[in-house]
């Protein structure tokens, strides 16, 4: 510790500055237009150093968005330079070539100055509805071939200039989205959490003077990397390799795409090397990233999944991705679809300590962002056209304690959350019929996987769903130690006077007025032999209505009695002794 910095203010400042990123969240979570910001809550808030490291994040911010902050601002600096920022700046970005993701995510940032030094940046990064071309509805999978298909490409502009809007950029945006009322309020949302976020530091500032806040930081920095590398110390030095697949890219229905992972650990140093040259060179369809979300969001949730994230919960961390790769490719190859791979990225990281950590590493996860609800249509009440748009959530993998988590979002997207029923009813003529867990979609394990969901919607206008699977249909959340893998998603569709549900696999399909979806998510695998599960907690799932009374009998060997529920103890012993047998 210096003069200036003892053990008390180290701790004020390093609660303020994850403090002052949550309280811009709950800003733009409060102002926004949009309901994927407002009830999705697909946004992070965040504050960083002009040399591009990371201060603070919210808690709950979405992980794969805080990957790339630093090249942003990295690129910033390279285009302005430190010279080129005024205080009052607002500048925006969306750049593939950069911040490789879907162009929604719409990044916003300003300049922060003490005494007129530039001392960090405040930014946000969100999803706006709509951007322009094909964007709007989560964009348009594999039927957009470039990003001018998808929408704007916005490259690192000012759109205030020292606190003076630069009306006539303003207006190109306005005059190019179908939203505008939506996406500029969301603009002027995120101005406002970055110019909160300039008061709160002042006060920081102000009260505890430049050299101790810096001084902090860098304590702060090695402290969490001393951390992260404890944690990894706790692994076997060794290299460790894993691989998986998504079904296809939505253009090359035939060819699988290749997820490799090589995980190397220094248990000596606590340092962990990431390799995932071995994954699919990038392709023709938008499934591609640049990122290093996968890498980075795996870590940590290995290390320190609880802890605020700053620059240090990733210093410990060596990552290599090759120019070119499916994660890093080189623009302009489309990304529209860019989160499609990173979910399954993460499991195939994980998956690969799995020998190193047995009862540590649970079975894969859903391994997409989500089931996707989206809905096109025009409000005759209104005469305005509108779009529903929520993500479902699905199981988690069985772990070596306990079962999977149901109905939740994946490991890459933080506090993000379904729509909720009330207001995607209020706002759109669509009924959600029903939205359950899934019964048997949960992966049979000694520790089951977590249940997917079943969201049932009736739309009251005509207009166009999408109804795209993720490419986790042929390949399902693998179980692992004999665990059976979840079950997959897709969507089903029912057209007004018919009497049964068909799959669909179409965006923007059109549909009339008193159509019916269900919208299915996975089921994460199971963990463990489902024959050494605890008969009693078979027959609480198959009351609950997780399992089903068949599924009961023939995943996990146990006989139930159908009167009652009761356990048949000793045909339950026979028939698993047979099914042990023939295995």
């Amino acid at each position: 510790m210096t003069d200036k910095l003892d053990h008390v203010t180290l701790e004020v400042i390093r609660n303020a500055l994850p403090a002052i990123a949550t309280e811009m969240a709950a800003d733009l979570h409060r102002t926004s237009y949009n309901m994927m910001i407002y009830e999705v809550r697909d946004f992070c808030t965040a504050m960083l150093l002009p040399d591009s490291r990371l201060v603070s994040q919210n808690v709950g911010g979405v992980s794969h968005f805080v990957a790339d902050l630093g090249a942003i601002i990295v690129d910033g600096m390279n285009r302005y330079g430190a010279a080129g920022f005024k205080p009052d700046d607002v500048i925006i970005t969306n750049h593939q070539a950069v911040a490789g993701q879907h162009l929604n995510n719409i990044v916003i940032y300003m300049p922060y100055f003490f005494k007129g030094e530039l001392m960090m940046f405040s930014m946000v990064r969100a999803h706006w509805i709509d951007v322009g071309g094909i964007s709007t509805g989560f964009g348009g999978g594999a039927e957009v071939v470039d990003p001018w298909m998808e929408g704007l490409q916005l490259d690192q502009l000012k759109i205030y200039e020292a606190g003076k809007p630069v009306e006539i950029l303003l207006k190109v945006i306005r005059d190019n989205i179908r939203f505008p009322d939506s996406s500029m309020g969301d603009m002027r949302s995120q101005v406002a959490a970055c110019k909160l976020a300039h008061r709160r530091l002042d006060e920081l500032f102000e009260k505890f003077g430049r050299e101790t806040m810096m001084a902090a930081l860098e304590y702060i920095f090695l402290e969490t990397e001393q951390r992260c590398r404890k944690v990894v110390s706790q692994y076997p030095s060794g290299v460790y390799e894993a691989e998986s697949f998504l079904d296809d890219d939505g253009v090359k229905k035939d060819e699988r795409v290749r997820i490799h992972a090589k995980v190397t650990i220094d248990q000596e140093k606590g340092s962990m090397i990431i390799d995932l040259s071995g994954c699919s060179d990038a392709r023709k369809a938008g499934v591609n990233s640049r990122t290093l979300a996968g890498a980075r969001v795996a870590y940590k949730s290995l290390t320190a999944p609880l802890d605020p994230v700053n620059e240090g919960s990733f210093n410990a961390l060596q990552h290599i991705i090759p120019e070119g790769n499916i994660m890093m490719a080189k623009y302009p190859a489309p990304m529209s679809g860019w989160s499609t791979v990173i979910p399954t990225v993460v499991d195939t990281i994980i998956k690969a300590l799995a020998p190193a950590a047995k009862d540590r590493i649970p079975a894969a996860h859903l391994g997409t962002l989500g089931a996707s609800v989206v809905f096109f249509g025009r409000n005759p009440k209104t005469g305005k056209a509108f779009v529903v748009q929520s993500i479902e959530g699905g199981g988690w993998g069985g772990r070596p304690t306990e079962d999977g988590e149901s109905a939740s979002v994946s490991v890459c997207q933080g506090d993000v959350r379904n729509g909720s029923i009330e207001a995607i009813e209020m706002k759109t003529p669509v009924l959600v019929e029903r939205r359950g867990l899934r019964t048997d979609s949960g992966g049979a394990g000694m520790y089951r996987g977590g249940l997917g969901l079943d969201v049932h919607v009736r739309n009251f206008v005509e207009g166009r769903w999408n109804l795209h699977s993720p490419a986790r249909v042929e390949c399902p959340p693998w179980g692992l130690w004999d665990g059976k893998p979840g079950n997959t998603s897709n969507y089903l569709l029912k057209m007004p006077g018919a009497n049964t549900f068909e799959e669909r696999d179409q965006t923007r399909y059109p549909t009339p007025a008193d159509a019916e979806v269900i919208v299915r998510s996975n089921g994460g695998g199971g963990w463990g032999n489902p024959l050494d599960r605890d008969p009693e907690r078979v027959r609480v799932d198959v009351i609950e209505g997780y399992v089903s009374f068949e599924h009961a009998r023939s995943d996990y060997g146990v006989v139930l009695n159908p009167r009652d529920n009761t356990i048949d103890a000793a045909a339950t012993t026979k028939l698993r002794t047979e099914m042990r047998a023939t295995a």
